[in-house]
C-alpha cells in the first residue's frame, strides 16, 4: 500500500494518518453543540464548519447530516456515501491536492473547522439503540471454560456452531476518558458459600474487545444475508465490557450476564470505516465446524489484522503497565456472520446498533484478554511496574485499551485511546 501524504504536519505515530480518517462527535468550549467531525494526525475537522462553507459542493450528499448530534444520519446514507466522503477528504489533506483552495490555502475555514484534537471534547459517536455482546474469541471462551469446566468441556457443544451471544445495555456505553463505578450487588464470599452478601464488586475485570457500528437495519421478520451483511457495518471502535465477576458467578444461572455485565462498557470516540480496515483483512481462527449455509462466507479473510494492547496505571502519578497484546485476528466468528446470525430468526435491526466481538484472547501467555484468564481466576497476581500487584482491579487505577492497524511507512490505521478510571462503589 502506498504512503498518503499530507500537507498537514501528522506524526508517524499518529493512528490518524491520512490512510484513515475516522469519524466521531465533538464539542468545543465555544460551541458546546455536538456535532461531527474527522480525526487526522493531531488534529479534528469540524464538519458542521467544513460543510457550511460548502465544502462538499462536489459531493451529492445531504450535508445537513454534518450538523447532527449523532453519526446515525451520515451513516444511514450507505457505505458507498461513507467511501466517497473519505476519499473526498484524503483529497482535500493531500499533499499535491487537487483541493488545495478549499482547506490548504484558505486560512480562514482553517480558523474555524480545523481544530487541535486535545482542545475538542468526544462523545458517544453515536445513538445506539440496541447493544448485542458476542463470545467470539475462542481462544477466551476455552481460557475460561477450562477455570470452571476443565479442558475437556471447556467449550460448549454449541460453541463452534454459532455465534454466541446475550443482549447488553446499551444506555450505559459511555466513552473513553468516562469515569466508571465500581459495582453493588450480591456476591458469594467465600469458596462454597451458598448464601451472598450485598457488596461492591471484589473482581471488577476488563473485556479487550471489538465493537461495530451498524449503518443498515432491516425489517422485522427478514434476515439480513451473509452475504449483504458487511454492508450494514458502518465502521468499528474499541470496546472494554467491564465485567464484575463475582456478581456474574452468582447471577448468570439459568439466563446468564446481568448486573454483571450492565453498569458500564466504553468504547473509543473514533469510528475506523469499514473501507480504512479493508488493507488489514486477515484469516481468524481455524474452525473445522461445518458451519450451516446461512453463515457460510466466501471470504476466508474476514477479520482484521489489529494490534490490541492493554495498560494500566494504577493510581494517579503512577507508572503505566503493559499487561496484554493480542491481535483482532484472535476471533472465530466474523462481524458479518454475527449480524447474519443476528437476524436469521427476524430480529429487527437498525442504525447504530452495536455489536461487541467478545473478548479476543491469544493463545500465548501475556495474550490473554482479561484478568480472570491473566490470574488464572484469582490465583495468581499480575506484576505491575514499580512492585505492585493486581488480581482483579482496585479504585483509582485506569485501563487503557489501544487498536492499531499498518505500519508508519504507509501511514497507521488506528482508534486512539478507550480508557475508564475506577472509581469508589456508592454506599447503599
Amino acid at each position: 500500500m502506498a504512503s498518503l501524504k499530507s500537507w498537514l504536519p501528522i506524526p508517524k505515530s499518529s493512528h490518524f494518518s491520512l490512510a484513515n480518517i475516522p469519524f466521531g462527535i465533538i464539542s468545543t468550549a465555544s460551541k458546546s453543540s455536538p456535532r461531527p467531525a474527522v480525526a487526522i494526525g493531531d488534529h479534528v475537522l469540524d464538519l458542521q464548519e467544513f460543510s457550511a462553507s460548502g465544502a462538499f459542493s462536489s459531493l451529492n450528499i445531504d450535508v445537513a447530516v454534518f450538523s447532527k448530534p449523532t453519526l446515525n444520519d451520515f451513516a444511514a446514507l450507505g457505505r458507498p456515501v461513507h467511501r466517497s466522503v473519505r476519499e473526498y477528504l484524503q483529497e482535500v489533506f493531500a499533499e499535491n491536492s487537487t483541493h488545495a483552495d478549499i482547506l490548504k490555502n484558505n486560512s480562514s475555514l482553517q480558523d474555524k473547522a480545523l481544530l487541535k484534537r486535545d482542545q475538542v471534547t468526544s462523545h458517544v459517536p453515536m445513538h445506539i439503540g440496541d447493544y448485542t455482546d458476542f463470545y467470539a474469541g475462542k481462544n477466551h471462551a476455552f481460557n475460561v471454560g477450562c477455570l470452571f469446566r476443565g479442558p475437556d468441556n471447556a467449550l460448549q457443544p454449541n460453541y463452534t456452531h454459532l455465534p454466541v451471544g446475550y443482549h447488553g445495555r446499551a444506555s450505559s456505553i459511555v466513552v473513553s476518558g468516562t469515569p466508571i463505578t465500581r459495582p453493588n450487588g450480591q456476591i458469594l464470599e467465600a469458596p462454597g458459600s451458598k448464601v451472598p452478601i450485598f457488596s461492591p464488586c471484589k473482581r471488577l475485570d476488563i473485556e479487550l474487545e471489538l465493537g461495530a457500528f451498524l449503518c443498515k437495519g432491516n425489517t422485522m421478520g427478514k434476515n439480513i444475508p451473509i452475504s449483504e451483511a458487511a454492508e450494514h457495518i458502518f465502521g468499528y471502535v474499541l470496546l472494554n465490557d467491564w465485567s464484575a465477576r463475582d456478581i456474574q458467578a452468582w447471577e448468570y444461572v439459568p439466563l446468564g450476564p446481568f448486573l454483571a455485565k450492565n453498569f458500564g462498557s466504553t468504547i473509543s470516540p473514533w469510528v475506523v470505516l469499514a473501507d480504512a480496515l479493508e488493507p488489514f483483512r486477515t484469516k481468524g481462527l481455524d474452525n473445522d465446524t461445518q458451519l450451516l449455509p446461512y453463515l457460510q462466507e466466501k471470504e476466508d479473510k474476514n477479520v482484521y489484522d489489529i494490534r490490541l494492547q492493554v495498560d494500566i496505571t494504577p493510581a494517579e502519578g503512577q507508572e503505566t503497565t503493559n499487561i496484554l497484546n493480542s491481535n483482532g485476528s484472535n476471533l472465530l466468528f466474523s462481524f458479518p456472520q454475527m449480524l447474519a446470525h443476528h437476524s436469521i430468526g427476524g430480529c429487527p435491526m437498525a442504525v447504530g446498533d452495536l455489536l461487541g466481538s467478545g473478548t479476543i484472547s491469544g493463545k500465548d501467555a501475556g495474550t490473554e484478554g482479561s484478568f480472570l484468564e491473566l490470574s488464572k481466576g484469582g490465583k495468581e497476581t499480575i506484576k505491575l511496574n514499580g512492585g505492585i500487584e493486581r488480581k482483579f482491579l482496585q479504585d483509582g487505577d485506569t485501563v487503557t485499551l489501544y487498536g492499531v492497524s499498518g505500519n508508519e511507512e504507509t501511514g497507521l490505521v488506528g482508534f486512539g485511546e478507550c480508557s475508564g478510571k475506577i472509581i469508589p462503589a456508592p454506599k447503599i
